[in-house]
């Protein structure tokens, strides 16, 4: 009998709420009408260049469910894989300079426009709003006393080129490793494995001395005593790592960091993208968002940004990864 009450009076309340929420929902909508509404028909396309599941189809589709209410639409993530960023390019290049289409960004984007592999030029972009910036550590295995801070790293770079993992050729370690290099005069030799996890599993084995990784990528590790963070590349600790020192302290001004954001094509309509980037950001800081954010270590106060500051950051962090790349001869 009570089960049975039980059950009755969950469903009144389940469909109560459910009511209620759609009558919310209705009412917000009739109060915020929105661009997507009027321009594109209550449906933006996201688009993405990586697996469905991975870490931007998931970021994205995280940032949808609040955003789906501050913009008042549908959001459709669709997936353009292929030539590190370069199908996503070009397919963004064909649609409407008109909001509807947004396009998810990773250094992966800027790396193969900086080398001329799509259609598409840093200056066809406006950046919308920043997701996520995540610094990278320098990180060695823990137990190579010969490198157990970055002062002795430094001191036996000089000696002898440091044997580094990298995921692949011109990509974030190996651009993030370079510009450390010319800062702090650390000559090192770049080894491709293939993924940041391989060249992981290499410097736990001892087959080579150091690689680059983000702290969510690295937590585990450092936590089993199997590595160690000796510097970050960015000009503000980590609150999990105060005890490792940054790269600024060192007087090298280099900032390493990995991150997702989203961007629109240049010609858009101003009114649009400050609507976007204000929906985005109010979105990205609500705590569906934030809790994942804090689930990768990261603080929900400053990772999302708005259009003025990921459009700066956009920008610049192209620059230094073209600057980066010639340099590793690998534009012209």
């Amino acid at each position: 009998m009570f089960n049975l009450k039980f059950k009755k009076l969950f469903s009144f309340v389940a469909l109560s709420t459910l009511i209620v929420s759609s009558l919310a929902t209705e009412s917000f909508a009739k109060k915020h009408p929105t661009y997507a509404k009027k321009t594109c028909n209550g449906l933006i396309q996201v688009v993405i260049h990586a697996s469905y599941g991975g870490g931007t189809d998931t970021t994205a589709r995280m940032m949808s469910i609040r955003t789906r209410r501050t913009l008042n639409t549908d959001i459709q993530v669709v997936g353009k894989r292929g030539g590190s960023g370069a199908k996503a390019q070009n397919y963004t290049l064909t649609r409407p300079k008109d909001g509807c289409t947004i396009m998810a960004l990773t250094e992966s984007h800027l790396y193969t426009m900086a080398r001329g592999k799509s259609n598409m030029k840093i200056g066809d972009l406006v950046g919308v709003a920043r997701a996520m910036e995540e610094p990278n550590f320098i990180v060695v295995n823990a137990k190579n006393k010969e490198l157990s801070n970055i002062k002795k790293f430094i001191k036996r770079a000089k000696k002898k080129p440091i044997v580094t993992g990298i995921a692949s050729i011109g990509g974030t370690e190996h651009i993030g490793m370079y510009t450390y290099s010319q800062a702090a005069g650390v000559p090192f030799k770049a080894v491709s494995f293939g993924s940041g996890a391989q060249s992981l599993q290499a410097l736990v084995s001892g087959k080579i001395e150091a690689t680059l990784l983000n702290p969510s990528e690295a937590v585990a590790m450092i936590e089993a005593k199997k590595i160690k963070p000796i510097i970050l590349l960015h000009d503000k600790k980590m609150s999990d790592f105060k005890k490792v020192p940054t790269s600024y302290e060192m007087g090298h001004e280099v900032k390493v960091v990995t991150t997702r954001g989203y961007a629109v094509l240049k010609g858009t309509p101003q009114s649009t993208i400050d609507e976007i980037s204000k929906g985005l950001v109010k979105a990205m800081k609500h705590e569906t968002f934030a809790t994942y954010l804090k689930g990768a270590g990261l603080d929900p106060k400053t990772s999302p940004a708005g259009t003025e500051v990921w459009d700066k950051q956009l920008k610049e962090n192209y620059k230094k990864a073209a600057a980066a790349l010639k340099g590793l001869g690998l534009t012209k």
